[in-house]
């Protein structure tokens, strides 16, 4: 349990120290933020505010984990584990590719950075790659990725094949990733949502250690890979968010950017394959899901109609043009997060509750 506490505040004391580090020299290197033309008119006077702040988050959630590690030197079992650095992988991976996205923006001075394609391409070489070693390096022959679809837990009768299991773990951590750049678009909104989601998966990883079928065969066990190591990665993810968050807050001295949002995205889906919980990220991570529906239904109605069903997606601009302040769509967005993850956290709980007999 130390460990766990090590990881998330060293996360969040690095995150919340380098932040203003970072903000001073994004500031002396002019990396400022572009805004859409077409967006709610409040965002026009957040141009020019620094942005690539994802760089510290994924820094920091590397070094808490290190820290972590590092603090236990010596100790049985302290090793780090394949499950923890393909997390880790997959988190600076698909931070490296927003990393890019956002620079393009900043050095043509533009709203958009890669394009479509570049982007995809960038998420298929990290996601495809995850998902292949994640069903490679078996412990006890449990590898850290399954084949087989899971909710609480694996679903048995959806079990896949290897290369349909990484068709459908490259879509999900794409569609992940790109739902929580989506909801990145008022100050702290996505950092505060990914926040309350990574501390659900230090609730379900460690839990998962504690009833792991490979120290006890006990009713309702999990047979999962290094749920422990797994855990700290959440920690320091959560940690360095939370410290992130001090300074993204309304009004935001520097924004995380798709070298941010991308490389949560990516480390939300990838924890949510290595716990066996990849349908439970769909309520746990209900206001992502929501805001990336609000996109789809807005695009396909309008080529449909040619008309609108909201005044703008995402779904956090809606509210603002019907007249909500940009601080209320935040503070009710959170609070929605925060009824999502209790939710899948009661789903979670039932699930074991339903082995015990209780």
């Amino acid at each position: 349990m130390r460990s766990v506490l090590i990881a998330a505040a060293v996360g969040l004391m690095i995150s919340i120290l380098l932040t203003p580090l970072a903000i001073r020299a994004f500031r002396r290197q002019g990396l400022g933020q572009e805004i859409r033309d077409d967006g709610p008119e409040s965002h026009l006077s957040k141009k020019g505010t620094p942005t690539m702040g994802g760089t510290v988050i994924v820094g920091a959630t590397v070094g808490g984990y290190l820290a972590a590690h590092l603090a236990f030197v010596g100790a049985d079992n302290w090793g780090f584990s394949a499950t923890g650095v393909l997390l880790l992988f997959l988190m600076v991976g698909m931070g490296t590719v927003g990393f890019l996205d956002d620079y393009l923006k900043i050095r043509y001075r533009r709203s958009l950075g890669l394009n479509k394609t570049a982007k995809l391409v960038g998420q298929l070489v990290i996601g495809v790659t995850f998902a292949v070693l994640a069903i490679n390096f078996p412990s006890n022959g449990i590898t850290p990725a399954s084949t087989v679809v899971s909710y609480v837990r694996d679903i048995a009768p959806l079990a896949l094949g290897p290369v349909a299991f990484v068709i459908l773990a490259y879509l999900f951590i794409a569609g992940f990733s790109n739902a929580v750049n989506l909801t990145d678009g008022l100050d702290g909104l996505a950092a505060g949502a990914s926040a309350m989601v990574l501390a659900s998966y230090i609730v379900i990883s460690f839990w998962q250690f504690t009833h792991d079928c490979a120290n006890e065969l006990i009713v309702g066990c999990y047979t999962v890979r290094d749920p422990l190591d797994v855990t700290l990665v959440a920690a320091a993810g959560m940690g360095a968010c939370l410290g992130f968050l001090w300074w993204n807050t309304s009004p935001a001295r520097i924004f995380m950017g798709d070298t941010g949002s991308l490389a949560l995205g990516g480390l939300l889906s990838g924890l949510a394959i290595v716990t066996r919980t990849e349908l439970l990220l769909v309520v746990l991570g209900g206001l992502f899901v929501a805001v990336t529906l609000s996109v789809i239904i807005q695009v396909a109605f309008f080529r449909a109609t040619r008309r609108r069903v909201f005044r703008m997606a995402p779904l956090h601009h809606h509210f603002e043009l019907a007249g909500w302040t940009e601080n209320t769509v935040i503070v009710r967005f959170w609070l929605v997060t925060g009824m999502a993850v209790a939710f899948g956290l009661g789903l979670f709980y039932a699930d074991w509750l339903s082995f015990v007999g209780l």
